[in-house]
């Protein structure tokens, strides 16, 4: 079952390809500490708070809702709990 903390990290995946920006370059941007992008990166925790996905969204220079327009986010198997 796929998590929120998974679509997320998938979805800056995305972002980041489609921008040909690398994630050390939106670490700089966002001035997330390098320890805390690998964690959301590598969806270790099975959730991601709001803030730090608007830090994110905010750091690759797009909307709330171009982030959430994504297949990842329609899921009817995401877990939410």
């Amino acid at each position: 079952m796929k998590t929120v903390a998974n679509a997320v990290s998938l979805r800056v995946r995305e972002i980041l390809k489609q921008k040909n920006m690398s994630i050390y370059r939106l670490e700089k941007i966002t001035a997330m500490p390098h320890n805390s992008m690998q964690t959301v990166m590598r969806a270790d925790n099975n959730s991601v708070n709001l803030k730090t996905v608007l830090l994110l969204i905010k750091g690759l220079e797009i909307t709330a809702k171009e982030f959430f327009d994504s297949p990842l986010f329609e899921d009817d198997e995401l877990d939410i709990d």
